[in-house]
Formats: C-alpha cells, structure tokens, sequence
C-alpha cells in the first residue's frame, strides 16, 4: 500500500513510500544471509559501470529458486522486505526444521501452507509444480528456463506469466513484456503473481532516494564534451550533429535489434513483445 506525506519540503511534495505493515521487522538468520559485495563505479580511478554507486549497506538474502524439497509441506512464518529486489520474499520452515527464503507471491500470508513437488498437486497460490499440471490461464511465476536450474523469468514486483497452450513438448507462456514464447513442459513454475504490485506506483521525490538506491545521475550526451560522447559539443541547445543516435561507444542506439538472429533460443520465441510508443 503507497503511503504520501505531507508537503512539508519541496522534496516530500508528491513523494510516496510503500506501507511495511504487516512486513516482519527481525533480522535474517546468519545462514540464510551474506555480505553484499559492492562493484560498481571506479576501477582504478576510471568509471568501469556507468551510473551506478554510493548504495546503502546491506545483506544479500539467499533466496530459494529452485525449490528443490519435494513433497515437504513448508509453513510460512513471516514476509519480510528485501532491499535487493522490488517484491518482497517470505521465510518458510519445513516440516524437517529446515528454513529457506522464496520470493511472496501476492495473497500468501502468515501460516500458510505451501508445497513443492514434481507430481500435480492442488493448485493453490505459492504451490509449485511443472508446467505440464498447470491448467490454462493460470497465473505463474518464477519460472525454469531449463529443467533443474531454478526459476529465471518472471520474479520481479507484481509480474505473472499467463500459461496460454501446450505442444507436445512445451508449454506456451505470455510474458509480463507480452512476449509469447515456448518453455519446456517440464520445467517448474510456482502458482500466482508476484507481491508488492504498487512498488511500480512509487514516486522518489528526490535524488538522493535514488543514491541511496545506489543510482547516480545519468547524464544527457549532448550536454557532455565531444571527448566524452559522440553527441557531445556543440553551444547551447545544439543538436546532436549525426544523422542516428549512437551510444557512448559509437554503436548505434534508439530502436536497433541488438539480440543474435543466430541465437539458438530463437526457436522458442512465437511472438516478441510490442513495444510502447512514447506519447508525444
């Protein structure tokens, strides 16, 4: 839930910040965090990751992507924030004592019963199987790519695949991009849509959210030196005196395909997604 504060600075005018209530405010066991290694910004003096650097501290929380204990029923004990992805992720304790982090699917709450397996089982939100027992139109997420290598699409704040098909061998998923492609039958996919949809709702209200955030300005080319951007020079509000846009490193920018057309995946794509023109 997005909570706005009063305008009480130029800065809080607009400003929104997602309610925690409900979210648990304990620290996450020792065994299920690690220390965050920071890479970005400078590599001996020169920038090696552009706009990038300066973020808060933090633990890194080993999520469970897989999912890998069969037929063990877990019990939610609590669904906390994680500060290094936009949904946010619930601590399950298995019937053998065993505790692992995965990520919330919307509707999950306290004391809910969740369970994973290779066989069908009931279709309940947070259940996970492989995509062959979904029925049609279900919403899905964290998805396998390729069997036995844990879930790889579809795990941001809010997104769901919606299972459309089956061939003989695949399953046709729509992706959040709207994207149309095909994904192993076999492979695992969990019931229901990511938590925290209104996290796209949020506005920062000021910059320093954003470096907090680790993001740090990003800078128009055309206002930079022409040794610093092929769009650079020029006085005023000059144009940026080529006939295509073009990328800090030359290569050309703004609507070029940048995938393989001899990339081996291509097969599996039906559809790609539709692009959202800018309005003018």
């Amino acid at each position: 839930m997005l909570k706005v504060y009063k305008p009480t600075t130029p800065s809080r005018r607009k400003m929104s910040v997602l309610d925690s209530k409900g979210l648990s405010k304990s620290r996450p066991p020792k065994n299920l965090r690690s220390i965050k290694k920071y890479k970005a910004g400078r590599s001996k003096g020169r920038v090696t990751v552009r706009h990038q650097g300066g973020q808060h501290k933090r633990f890194y929380r080993k999520i469970d992507f897989k999912q890998d204990k069969f037929d063990i029923e877990g019990k939610v004990t609590s669904i906390e924030y994680d500060p290094n992805r936009t949904s946010h992720i619930v601590l399950v304790v298995y019937k053998d004592g065993e505790k692992r982090y995965i990520i919330a699917p919307g509707g999950l709450g306290v004391d809910s019963k969740i369970l994973s397996s290779q066989k069908k089982i009931e279709v309940r939100v947070g259940n996970r199987m492989p995509l062959k027992y979904i029925p049609l139109g279900t919403p899905v997420h964290n998805i396998e790519l390729m069997q036995d290598q844990g879930g790889k699409i579809v795990r941001s704040a809010g997104s769901a695949a919606i299972l459309m098909g089956f061939t003989k061998t695949f399953a046709q998923l729509k992706l959040p991009s709207t994207e149309v492609r095909l994904v192993s039958s076999q492979c695992l996919a969990s019931i229901g849509r990511v938590s925290n949809p209104e996290q796209r709702y949020i506005r920062w209200g000021k910059a320093g959210r954003s470096r907090h955030r680790g993001i740090r300005p990003t800078v128009r080319g055309k206002a930079m030196a022409p040794v610093a951007h092929p769009h650079g020079g020029g006085e005023g509000g000059s144009p940026i005196g080529l006939v295509h846009p073009k990328t800090p490193w030359g290569k050309p920018a703004l609507g070029v395909k940048t995938r393989a057309k001899k990339k081996w995946t291509n097969k599996y794509i039906i559809k790609r997604r539709i692009k959202k023109r800018k309005k003018k």
